[in-house]
């Protein structure tokens, strides 16, 4: 058996998906049934239950997994060791992020990263937060970058930064002239805002309901994108993250008007799968995004 094959059953395992297994490594869905077959005939046992509609491994395919995942780890664990013995810093860096910390928050630390490390790829992929949890899980990504992090026993969270919310409006319209603002000044105006399910909306909204002020959004959206330019026609204020409209306020296509009373602030986090082997690589991006190596060694 080689590396790839216990690679190839453990991604299959936990995505309990021939077709998500086949992406993740770059093969077809069919090459992923043929080296679970492959499998099964040279452990001499049958390892997936084939009688069930849901993916399910059998009491051997469960003992192969975790076995194969101990094997994994090991194999990740010398790769690392050996390249920090050779002080080498390369390879691929996967993240699954939200697009306002993509967009807006991400860019300087890659830059910087990739100036001090020119020899590591950095791959970036948008996504729902939702998502962002999956990918972790899966193992699609090395690191998840989300927003209001929720803890999970398989993931492992890193303080990134903080971000104000502030509220938003078209240049004409009457809040634009107010230094600052009072929460329940909302309620008087058209309020634009996220989907239910995005954790900023969340938070939020939790925000009016401890205040006990009833906002009615009268547009929704999934993305800070579409929601900056709903505030740039004028169809109504929003709350956003400070850092997402530095640009449209520079260029006075927005205007921001801080929230009266205690800070209003957006925590970030930066995801892992808990008990992964990070490459060097890795731990340096992690050090250039937590601020401990900004300068290099």
């Amino acid at each position: 058996m080689q590396i790839d094959n216990f690679k190839i059953f453990a991604d299959l395992v936990e995505t309990k998906s021939f077709s998500k297994a086949a992406r993740l490594n770059g093969v077809t869905q069919s090459a992923v049934s043929q080296q679970a077959r492959s499998m099964e005939k040279h452990f001499a046992a049958l390892l997936i239950d084939r009688s069930q509609k849901q993916f399910q491994l059998t009491r051997e395919g469960e003992r192969v997994y975790q076995s194969a995942k101990e094997i994994l780890h090991g194999y990740e664990k010398l790769l690392s060791e050996l390249m920090e013995m050779r002080k080498v810093i390369s390879g691929t860096i996967r993240i699954s992020t939200i697009y306002s910390i993509g967009l807006h928050e991400l860019p300087p630390y890659i830059k910087s990263f990739l100036t001090e490390f020119p020899n590591v790829n950095v791959r970036v992929e948008y996504r729902r937060s939702n998502l962002v949890y999956e990918d972790i899980l899966h193992n699609s990504v090395d690191f998840g970058l989300v927003a209001f992090p929720q803890k999970n026993r398989q993931i492992e969270i890193t303080d990134f930064r903080k971000d104000r919310l502030i509220t938003i409006c078209h240049p004409n319209n009457p809040l634009a002239k107010e230094s600052s603002l009072q929460l329940e000044t909302l309620a008087s105006h058209k309020f634009i805002s996220f989907d239910p399910d995005i954790p900023t909306r969340k938070a939020v909204d939790q925000i009016f309901k401890e205040q006990k002020i009833e906002i009615d959004p009268v547009m929704e959206f999934d993305n800070i994108e579409t929601v900056k330019r709903a505030v740039e026609i004028d169809a109504g204020i929003a709350i956003v993250p400070k850092a997402t409209v530095l640009q449209e306020i520079k260029q006075g296509t927005l205007c921001a008007i801080p929230i009266d009373g205690p800070a209003f602030d957006r925590p970030l986090g930066i995801l892992h799968r808990k008990g992964r082997v990070l490459t060097p690589a890795m731990k340096k991006f992690i050090d250039i995004l937590t601020g401990q190596d900004l300068l290099g060694d």
